[in-house]
Order: structure tokens, then C-alpha cells, then sequence
């Protein structure tokens, strides 16, 4: 099969049914219908045995617009409250341990999962290192996949709600209110994905929205980019975002998916509870709502926080910001921890 047969057969539905998905919890009211819409609409459409893909080229681009977008956000105001950051960032820390070790506990007495794989399942996010360790210390990729899988959807879908029940109302402002001109844009891309390329090669977490959010934030900083995105183009961006994560349960087994199931959504549920204390904690440090530390401790990936931030006006630099964080933290504690189980 070509590459274009291959779009018209796959992307192009996996798009229309995200779409479909989209307009219908917007129809309903459901929050931030543009991105959970898609992720729930595909989800089920994978799970009843339809192919759902998106191209690598569609997903890196939706990334782009995602960080000029959110890089729009940094203000005076964004860079000032970052002084309070290491505070809040100490508290995610130490939420991160109490997220492994109670959820590993959980799958390992709950769910009867060997050691190294309820240890790697419950590990909040990084899933493309968390996956590249499970063949090293031979875990169950199938079972881990799927509690990973079902912990992002979970949360792509209550965290809006959460938030929505909460009442809280967005703060973030743009740098400027104007649409960026399209010259402009023509000269951000570029930049940005060349940087993101970079930090793909340094091992960054999310090379491609990082990279687009720094330029992003320089530009608008400096007042070399003003403006903000296209509306049209970032409601495209935010409806990808959703499609490309309902496109994870293609493929899945059926074999124990039940089961699997249950185990991500009990994990999630702790992993959300923990967090939710953290966020509490670290809300009255620095002076920020705890709705908004709840989407930066939430353990969701970098890219999904990041674009829920964005459309609900929560500091998408200071979510953003600490979700990369906690990539980093993982990145080296997991190795520890892995060394010291295989010790014991």
C-alpha cells in the first residue's frame, strides 16, 4: 500500500470520526470538546476493530502549533511567578515517589503483576522510555501498554471536567491579542522545528514542542513574533491532538483487556489522588489556584497537559514547564529504582 492510499484509507477517517467526536461533545456541552471529543470518539472506534493512524509528519506538526502556541503565553507576568517555581517543583518530586511506589503496589497485590512490570506501568508518563526499558528487564509490554494507554485517556477526559466542576477560570494571557501574520508563522516553523530537532537529538522530552515554544516564548518576549495563533489552525491543532490519542488502542490485544482496563483506571485514580495532594501543598507556596497545580502534577503527558492548559487558559508555561520536569526526574529515577528491585 502507497503512502497516499494509506492516508485516504486510514488518516482521512481517523480524522472525520475525531471531527464527528469533536462536534458532538461540543453539541453536549462537555468541556474542552475540541480534545477529549476526538480522543474518546476514536478510541472507541479502534477498539471496535477500525484501522486509526495518523502520520508522524501530521503529529510533529500538530506539536509545532501547540508550542507557538503555548509559547505566546509567556509574559512578565508567566516569568515572575517562575521565581516561586523550584518550590513547586520540590513537592512534585516528592509526589512522583509516592506515585510509583503506592501504584506498583497496587498493581503487584491488586492485579498479580510481577515486579518490573507493575513497577514500569504505574510510572506516570514517558511511555517511549518506559517502553524502551521493558525489554531490557523483560516486563509485559502488552500489560503495561495498556494501563499507560488507559491512564491518558482517563485523563485527557476528567481533567477538563475536574476543572470545569472546580470553577475555576483561566488567567493566562496572550502576549498579544492581534493574529500573527502569516509571514511571520512562515518564519517561526521553521526555527522551531529545527530546534526541536536539536533537543530530539539531545534526548529532550517532546523535541518538537519544546522547540516550538522556545522560539515561540523568545519571539513573543522580545516582540519579534506578536501575536497569537490563528484560531482556525489551533481548534485543528487541538482536534489532531485528540484523534492522535484515541489512535493508541489500535492494535491492542483483546486478551485480557478487560482486566488491563480496570488496572489503568484503578492506577490512574491513585496517581491522581497522590497528585491532587501535591497540587493542594504546593498551591499555597506559590500563591497560584490549586487548579492550576492540579494540571501541572497531573500525570499526564506533556503534550496533552500542555494543550488542555492552553484551552482553558491554566498557565500553559508553568504546566508545561513542570510536566517536562517530571520527564527528567524520571528519566533518572527509574534506572535507580529498576537496579535497586533487581537487588533485592
Amino acid at each position: 500500500m502507497t503512502a497516499i492510499e494509506t492516508m485516504w484509507r486510514e488518516t482521512v477517517p481517523t480524522l472525520l470520526i475525531g471531527a464527528a467526536g469533536a462536534a458532538l461533545f461540543w453539541l453536549i456541552g462537555f468541556p474542552v470538546a475540541v480534545l477529549t471529543g476526538p480522543a474518546v470518539a476514536v478510541s472507541v472506534a479502534s477498539l471496535l476493530g477500525l484501522r486509526m493512524s495518523l502520520p508522524p509528519l501530521l503529529r510533529d506538526t500538530v506539536f509545532l502549533v501547540l508550542g507557538v502556541q503555548i509559547g505566546s503565553t509567556v509574559t512578565p507576568e508567566v516569568i515572575s511567578t517562575a521565581l516561586t517555581w523550584p518550590l513547586s517543583l520540590a513537592v512534585l518530586s516528592v509526589s512522583l515517589i509516592f506515585v510509583l511506589l503506592i501504584g506498583k503496589a497496587v498493581l503487584m497485590r491488586g492485579f498479580g503483576y510481577d515486579r518490573m512490570t507493575a513497577l514500569l506501568a504505574a510510572t506516570p508518563g514517558h511511555l517511549s522510555y518506559v517502553l524502551g526499558l521493558s525489554a531490557e528487564v523483560r516486563a509485559d509490554v502488552p500489560k503495561l501498554a495498556l494501563v499507560q494507554t488507559m491512564r491518558v485517556l482517563m485523563l485527557t477526559v476528567c481533567v477538563p471536567v475536574l476543572i470545569a466542576f472546580w470553577g475555576v477560570e483561566g488567567t493566562a494571557t496572550l502576549a498579544d491579542q492581534q493574529t500573527i501574520l502569516p509571514l511571520t508563522l512562515l518564519m517561526v516553523f521553521p526555527v522551531a522545528l529545527a530546534l526541536g530537532l536539536v533537543f530530539k537529538r539531545l534526548g529532550i522530552p517532546a523535541p518538537i514542542l519544546l522547540g516550538a515554544m522556545f522560539v515561540s516564548a523568545v519571539g513573543h518576549g522580545a516582540d519579534l513574533t506578536p501575536g497569537v495563533m490563528p484560531s482556525w489552525l489551533t481548534l485543528t491543532a487541538f482536534v489532531a491532538m485528540g484523534t492522535l490519542i484515541g489512535t493508541r488502542f489500535h492494535g491492542i490485544e483483546r486478551k485480557g483487556l478487560g482486566q488491563a482496563f480496570l488496572a489503568g483506571i484503578v492506577t490512574t485514580v491513585v496517581a491522581c489522588l497522590v497528585a491532587a495532594v501535591g497540587a493542594w501543598l504546593a498551591a499555597g507556596l506559590v500563591g497560584l489556584p490549586p487548579a492550576v497545580l492540579l494540571l501541572a502534577f497531573a500525570p499526564g503527558g506533556v503534550e496533552v497537559m500542555a494543550a488542555i492548559a492552553v484551552e482553558t487558559g491554566l498557565e500553559p508555561a508553568f504546566v508545561a514547564a513542570h510536566h517536562v520536569f517530571r520527564l527528567i526526574v524520571l528519566s533518572l529515577l527509574l534506572p535507580l529504582i529498576i537496579v535497586r528491585a533487581r537487588s533485592a
